[in-house]
């Protein structure tokens, strides 16, 4: 299988978390752990992956893990469970956001409203906002404080405690409030969105059946999944997904591959051939010899590879966090080296007057027109690409656009457009394509298979289908009927095969439907996916955005895909590909680009979910894309036209620029009256001054990103 699976030995199920950074750190720890060979710590579908060493203790095990987790994120908890994978205890214990933290949000800003409008003078105005900014944002204060304790004290939480604190100290009472709603808010979006991914994850078990039916002796009972054998013979009717991976021993009938395949021809089987658990049957009844037990069917190992591929995605951290990192420690030490060094060791002045200077220094330094314009800039970024209909999940996703090395499509519905369209009508003998096309319409025009449909629109006319009759559909063949007095037979080659009709086999690309009249071939139709119009100059702007590989992975027969990528000019084409095949080349990809570049994987299958959610950024066709793949992806293109991405692109760039414009005029301005202030030249009032001046210009310029 592929290098996702291990042994795993504990699969937990973790409650209560709800921070990417924490899920990091918790993994880190575990896997310095005695005992433990491997953990992971999956948070999007909240689940915890512990493999043991073979001379470990369980319980012994379970123990450390919960009290490493309460070292880093107290109240998360631990819960193990079941290996059945359809246990009956299969609830939802995923909180989603908290409905007494929105309470306390939705409480603190009606009194944050409320005391705008009461007079500066009365005795209610400041214990308003006390209380208004401890509802908002006590709980960022309180991990501040007990990060502190544990010896991590430059993280958000700090950055956001220290800026909103000193906005207070000066009697900036509604900047510190509004800059802590702020950022309350946005990671209450963020909340949100990380639940409802984590919904369409199990949403995704739907395509595994619960039951089979297998044929014992003369009966057909109905068994649990994990109950059926390999050997045993089970029957599919019509209509049913195949619940196990098997190998058809009676009976024909075409399959919905989209769930593993994405492709949306359907695909003809018979006797012989082995079928994959996840499909679902269309029209004929088939018994099948189970191949794989249910935990190690296709499908199975597709749900199993989307659980865990995001467990392994290197998030791209939190611009705010990464600046935090590195900025609020400097200024911070700074202060208390001004307030202690002139006086004590230099004697130069007394200590209250450098404690004085030095706490006109942290209001400068007070990083409130970075921490609000930073994250405006790139909400201006996404609500700039979502005027251009594209979805950006995060501003993180945002900044990793610019990082863009390895650019990877799938095709049927990405680059393609998933529907089918008759290209050419081939007749042979003394028939013209006008009547070679109307026969076959009225025979197709009883089918609801996509290519028959097809066959109907191009001929466009209106059908008298009273005067079709004896209609037969041949299974995994094609169609048998009469028109007028004339029989008509419309299939693959097998049905020519099967009929005894001599026929010169085509070697067009696309899906090809021979016809007989009267036992003798009259010629033949193809009928193929077309590229998307835009999808050729998409892939030649992104190489011009500095884009070094273009890769499509499919799982169409290879000479559809070569005509495709090679009409595209791609610089590699990987066809007939499982997702597992997928998410194995995906990795190979990951391992090969530098460390700071990024992979994107555009898809709009369940198919390519698994390799959505691991590729850097995923970004999924939303038109016409499956409900599971646009939950996984990060940035969701909602007209299906691939020229949308390097639209993305070019505002990820310009949000970047906007955001370091206010990163260096918001330093640079602080840097000069930080120097001013130490010196004692620059006022409480005039730090004030500069400090909420920067944060206006800053939030000005960040609001242009909204403009082009």
């Amino acid at each position: 299988m592929s290098e996702l699976t291990f042994e795993e030995n504990i699969v937990c199920s973790i409650e209560g978390l709800d921070c990417a950074n924490c899920a990091a750190k918790i993994e880190i720890q575990l896997n310095k752990t005695d005992g433990i060979e491997e953990a992971r710590v999956d948070y999007l579908s909240g689940k915890l992956i512990l493999s043991l060493s073979s001379l470990a203790d369980k319980n012994e095990v379970l123990q450390k893990t919960q009290k490493i987790i309460d070292k880093i994120e107290p109240g998360v908890k631990i819960r193990e469970l079941s290996k059945a994978k359809n246990d009956d205890h299969d609830h939802d214990h995923e909180e989603g956001v908290s409905l007494h933290e929105m309470l306390k949000l939705i409480i603190g800003i009606l009194i944050f409203v409320g005391v705008l409008f009461i007079n500066k003078s009365s005795i209610f105005y400041l214990p308003m906002f006390i209380v208004s900014y401890l509802l908002i944002g006590g709980e960022v204060v309180f991990r501040a404080f007990r990060n502190i304790l544990r010896g991590k004290v430059f993280d958000e939480n700090f950055l956001m405690t220290i800026a909103t604190i000193g906005a207070f100290t000066v009697g900036e009472y509604p900047e510190a409030v509004a800059v802590m709603l702020f950022y309350q808010v946005g990671e209450l979006f963020q909340d949100i969105a990380v639940n409802r991914s984590r919904r369409s994850i199990k949403k995704l078990m739907s395509i595994r059946p619960d039951v089979a039916y297998v044929k014992k002796g003369n009966e057909v009972q109905e068994i649990k999944v994990e109950e059926v054998n390999v050997d045993d013979i089970i029957v599919i009717k019509p209509g049913e997904r195949v619940p196990l991976d098997g190998i058809i021993i009676d009976g024909d009938s075409s399959l919905d591959t989209k769930a593993l395949t994405g492709e949306s021809v359907p695909m003809n089987v018979t006797v012989g051939e082995q079928i994959l658990s996840g499909c679902i049957n269309i029209n004929g009844l088939l018994t099948v010899k189970v191949t794989k037990l249910a935990s190690e069917s296709t499908v199975a190992k597709v749900l199993e590879l989307v659980e865990n591929a995001t467990s392994k995605k290197a998030p791209t951290e939190n611009f705010i966090t990464k600046f935090a990192r590195v900025y609020t420690p400097i200024v911070t030490l700074s202060a208390v080296l001004l307030a202690i060094i002139p006086p004590l060791i230099f004697q130069v002045g007394t200590f209250e007057e450098w404690l004085y200077r030095a706490l006109i220094f942290l209001v400068i330094s007070c990083p409130c027109a970075l921490v609000v314009s930073i994250p405006l800039g790139f909400f201006g970024g996404i609500g700039a690409a979502s005027k251009n209909g594209i979805l950006v999940k995060g501003g993180n996703y945002l900044e990793a656009l610019n990082e863009i090395e390895i650019a990877v499509f799938d095709k049927t519905g990405t680059l393609t457009e998933g529907s089918f369209k008759v290209t050419q009508i081939n007749p042979v003998i003394d028939i013209s394509k006008d009547e070679l096309l109307e026969k076959t319409a009225y025979v197709e025009s009883f089918s609801n298979h996509p290519i028959a449909l097809s066959v109907v629109k191009e001929y466009n006319k209106s059908i008298k289908q009273e005067i079709v009759s004896d209609i037969k559909e041949v299974s995994g063949h094609g169609i048998k009927a009469k028109v007028n007095s004339d029989e008509v037979l419309v299939g693959n080659a097998r049905l020519m095969e099967r009929e005894n009709i001599s026929f010169e086999a085509s070697s067009a690309l696309g899906s090809i439907l021979y016809i007989a009249i009267n036992k003798k071939y009259v010629g033949n139709i193809v009928v193929s996916d077309q590229i998307k119009k835009d999808s050729k100059e998409a892939i030649k702007l992104l190489k011009a955005l500095g884009v070094k590989k273009t890769i499509m992975l499919t799982g169409d027969k290879k000479s559809v895909a070569t005509s495709v990528g090679k009409a595209l000019g791609l610089d590699e084409i990987h066809a007939e590909l499982l997702p597992e095949d997928k998410l194995n080349k995906v990795e190979e990809l990951l391992n090969s680009k530098s460390k700071r570049g990024k992979l994107f994987f555009v898809g709009d299958g369940i198919n390519d979910t698994p390799v959505l959610a691991r590729a850097d950024i995923g970004i999924a066709m939303g038109g016409l894309g499956a409900d599971a793949a646009i939950d996984v992806a990060d940035i969701v293109i909602m007209t299906d036209e691939p020229l949308k991405i390097v639209t993305a692109v070019k505002i990820a760039r310009r949000t970047r620029k906007i955001v370091w414009q206010n990163i260096i005029l918001a330093l640079g301005i602080k840097a000069f009256f930080l120097v001013l202030g130490a010196f004692g030249i620059a006022t409480m009032w005039e730090a004030v001054i500069a400090d909420v001046g920067v944060s206006l210009i800053a939030i000005l310029n960040a609001m242009r990103v909204l403009k082009k």
